[in-house]
């Protein structure tokens, strides 16, 4: 699975140095399920996505769904296990980070978020 970093372009702070690019079905299907959990600086990012479930997950994470230019069009923090969350029509993907991250990056709704493909 492909690996990227995530930038807040407003404020420079990176949201995630290793995120993985869920782009096909099967890969968003099976998303986070499974795991025990995410670490500072990983995360997922599901596209095509409008709304991310969290039944079957074992932690909370924070969530900002991303237009077609990666502005946020809208953030949910700590979402819990078992729920539902909804981005919109206009959402073009979901970023999946660990609890706590958008706050610690002063990350908020109407900020571009800067996707950069991982060198080697």
């Amino acid at each position: 699975m492909k690996t990227i970093r995530v930038r807040n372009e407003r404020s420079g702070a990176v949201l995630g140095q290793e995120v993985k690019l869920a782009d096909g079905w099967w890969k968003r299907a099976v998303g986070l399920l499974g795991r025990g959990g995410l670490s500072q600086g990983s995360g997922m990012l599901l596209v095509p996505c409008t709304s991310v479930h969290t039944v079957g997950m074992r932690f909370p994470l924070d969530l900002a769904f991303i237009d077609v230019d990666g502005r946020i069009l809208q953030t949910r923090a700590h979402l819990s296990p078992g729920r539902f969350a909804v981005g919109g029509k206009e959402a073009k993907g979901a970023l999946e980070l660990p609890a706590g991250t958008l706050a610690a990056t002063d990350s908020r709704e109407g900020d571009y978020l800067i996707l950069e493909e991982e060198r080697r």
